[in-house]
């Protein structure tokens, strides 16, 4: 068996003319029938409990995997088309989503007294957006794709509907940890289905097209906010997505399940072997079908991975609100636990997991861990450079709050044009490594522009230009290297690699905000105080606490001019920072090997079931044949002694 083989999956070969695949994919096989030798070994019911056991592992991990691919053959021109347009709906009302519903909950909290609570609700808001990615993975692949959607649903319009009938703050919290399971899950699994469905030249345009809503949504999403808020109330606008997202989603479910219940019908999901042919079918009691169904999950390694990512991000979200900051002990042994219980995590998976939520092979395969980091490194430059620009520019700039709110929404517009253009660019070239490369060039020209255009010297225009060269930089580079970690697996694993990256780059955000928080509140009120030195404590405590007093003064004033002073110092030191970090993605992207992009799913192989389940069997009837040569010979050489 090739060294290939042995880790899991063979890359296609390709072509010494010009690099494409080729679909002549060559196999190892015995030389003496090897068909017939694991037709023979499979259907045989003397296999050891072991070998069942670890042949099961593999048809149950990726069951849902099974299910899709099967469904691809009963899918008509018609039934792919309600796919795409199913997809389309999910989008936008994922779009509209993020647009409107962030700003009811400042309105929903101080309707009970409790607007202080925003930040704790947030951050356990962001902790599950980042831990549920690899249970709802695990969920699509061991379930199915429809099934999967199903339950976001369900947690979607739970959350909603909890919130918009909320009798007290609990409520509007426990809604909020409902919704954001289906929220990240809606995410994910709108991932996932593109790379079901479309083959990797396809997959950066289609991926592209899918975050087209928020060009549309950057512009009206606050109006219809607004609009909401004035006539409906912020109840209503929670509850409207309860009825939105169930009408959006519908259409996509109802096409899931429909070819997933043909292809079933019509015998193509199954095994390469009944399992009755391994074994007896054993009646399992209702306790063992959950312990099975939670071994199935890797339940315990989700509960490690999603311990140890909430350990690491509360501290770096509430340290600046608690009592000493960074020297208060609890932050600390939060933060101490957190990484340790990392490489507890990693124990558990390797060894012990029978189906283990990152596999063995991902943190060997060079491709997912660079594009993992690219993700990590470029949120966390990100949030350094866009947590407190919002703040910069009203006590800066005496622009509208209009104008204020484009300007936020400059990066995201240019992150979606500039991803569809990296799509476009990907189906022509077919391949992704120049563009990933350019991206994060521009993407660093970009951040590194800013530590001059938040000066006093510099214009509105340049910095402007600073966001829309950031998001060109970022489109390209979020596209690419989302379609380089897909097709460096096999279809079975790439809804857990989506996982994985999306959860490292989440990872990346909070690290990202929690430093702009800790260099903020370390700098600012030190800068205040050598700008300011006429004011006292107080005064200047003001005035860093709260940028309406600070607008209240005309932006010629002392006052003001002395704070814009410490805003840009401040800025600077923040700026200078994420430049340095931006390096990193650049180089890791240098690692990255140029995967040809063409009319296959994926650039590697997943040797198929019967494959896997033959090796598995073959591979313990050879251990079993050396052990008794072994014996053979000892028991030779004994007689030879004799």
């Amino acid at each position: 068996m090739s060294t290939s083989r042995r880790s899991g999956y063979a890359r296609l070969p390709q072509s010494p003319v010009d690099g494409r695949h080729s679909r002549d994919i060559s196999r190892d096989r015995s030389p003496l029938s090897p068909i017939d030798a694991r037709r023979s070994i499979l259907t045989t019911s003397t296999l050891d409990p072991e070998t069942i056991e670890e042949i099961e592992a593999e048809e149950d991990a990726h069951g849902g995997v099974a299910t899709v691919q099967a469904a691809e053959f009963v899918f008509t021109s018609t039934s792919r088309w309600l796919l795409f347009i199913g997809i389309g709906l999910a989008s936008y009302v994922y779009s509209l989503d993020n647009q409107t519903t962030s700003n009811y909950l400042a309105f929903a909290t101080s309707y009970f007294g409790s607007h202080s609570l925003i930040s704790s609700i947030q951050v356990a808001q962001s902790i599950l957006v980042a831990c549920g990615k690899p249970v709802i993975a695990k969920v699509a692949d061991v379930t199915s794709r429809g099934t999967a959607y199903l339950v976001v649903l369900v947690f979607y319009v739970l959350g909603y509907i909890t919130m918009a009938f909320a009798p007290n703050i609990g409520a509007i919290a426990v809604g909020i940890i409902l919704y954001a399971i289906g929220y990240t899950g809606l995410q994910l699994l709108t991932s996932v289905l593109i790379a079901d469905i479309t083959t990797l030249k396809w997959r950066g345009l289609v991926s592209g097209l899918t975050s087209a809503p928020f060009i549309v949504n950057a512009i009206i999403g606050s109006k219809i906010a607004d609009a909401v808020l004035k006539h409906l109330g912020w109840r209503w606008g929670y509850g409207m997505f309860a009825i939105l997202v169930p009408a959006a989603l519908t259409p996509l479910i109802l096409t899931l399940f429909w070819g997933e219940r043909k292809a079933q019908k019509l015998g193509l999901v199954h095994t390469a072997t009944p399992r009755e042919d391994l074994a007896p079918p054993v009646k399992l009691h209702r306790l063992q079908r959950v312990w099975l169904f939670a071994e199935q999950l890797d339940l315990v390694g989700l509960v490690l991975l999603a311990t140890a990512v909430a350990l690491i991000l509360v501290p770096m979200t509430l340290a600046q609100r608690a009592g000493g900051s960074w020297r208060n002990p609890s932050m600390i042994a939060m933060l101490v636990m957190g990484w340790l219980l990392l490489p507890v995590f990693a124990l558990w998976d390797i060894k012990y997991a029978k189906r283990p939520v990152i596999a063995r092979r991902f943190l060997f395969n060079r491709t997912v861990v660079c594009a993992a980091w690219i993700g990590f490194f470029d949120f966390l430059s990100f949030f350094l450079t866009f947590t407190y620009l919002p703040s910069f520019v009203l006590v800066t700039k005496s622009w509208s709050m209009t104008n204020v709110f484009y300007f936020g929404q400059a990066q995201t517009v240019g992150l979606t044009i500039f991803g569809i253009v990296a799509g476009v660019t990907m189906r022509f070239t077919q391949r992704y490594k120049p563009l990933l490369v350019s991206g994060l060039i521009i993407r660093l020209i970009g951040v590194a522009l800013m530590v001059h255009s938040r000066s006093p010297d510099g214009s509105d225009a340049e910095l402007v230009w600073t966001q829309i060269l950031q998001g060109m930089g970022g489109g390209f580079a979020a596209i690419c290297a989302g379609v380089a970690a897909q097709a460096s697996v096999p279809h079975s694993d790439v809804a857990m690699v989506i996982a994985l990256v999306l959860l490292w780059t989440e990872i990346g955000a909070g690290v990202g905000g929690s430093i702009a928080g800790a260099m903020w509140a370390g700098v600012m009120p030190g800068k205040l105080k050598e700008y300011l030195p006429g004011l006292t404590r107080e005064e200047r405590e003001a005035l860093f606490g709260s940028i309406t007093d600070v607008r209240a003064r005309p932006l010629g004033d002392p006052v003001r001019q002395g704070v814009i002073s410490a805003y840009s110092d401040t800025m600077k030191t923040m700026l200078i920072a994420a430049t340095v970090l931006s390096v990193i993605p650049l180089l890791l992207s240098l690692l990255m090997p140029n995967w040809y992009l063409g009319d296959v799913q994926n650039a590697v192989e997943d040797p198929d079931l019967l494959d896997r389940r033959a090796s598995i069997a073959l591979s313990r009837a050879d251990d079993e044949d050396f052990e008794d040569e072994d014996e053979n010979e000892e028991d030779g050489g004994r007689r030879l002694d004799v």
